[in-house]
């Protein structure tokens, strides 16, 4: 049985390879889907919204979101949803 001595520039242009190969796949699946959480100046942006306005909406249940790290992310769908109930 031979056995192969893997040298440190062995792994360094395995890792090179693998972070490579792991960007394409990452910028591909975001190709594919679209944003599906946004912060909260994107939401006021997409709203057109202040800062506020925003805090109202979340505090009266009309926006759901979650704060992860001091910051609130809202789901596009739950912000789709509430302007599709408003049209109504």
């Amino acid at each position: 049985m031979s056995a192969e001595i893997i040298t440190r520039e062995d792994l360094e242009q395995f890792r090179i390879r693998l972070l490579t190969d792991l960007k394409g796949v990452i910028s591909e699946s975001k190709k594919d889907s679209p944003k599906g959480w946004l912060k909260s100046s994107e939401v006021r942006s997409y709203l057109k919204i202040g800062t506020s306005k925003l805090q109202s909406l979340r505090i009266t249940g009309k926006l759901v979101s979650s704060k992860i790290g001091g910051v609130h992310y809202y789901k596009l769908e739950d912000i789709e949803r509430m302007l599709n109930n408003q049209k109504s």
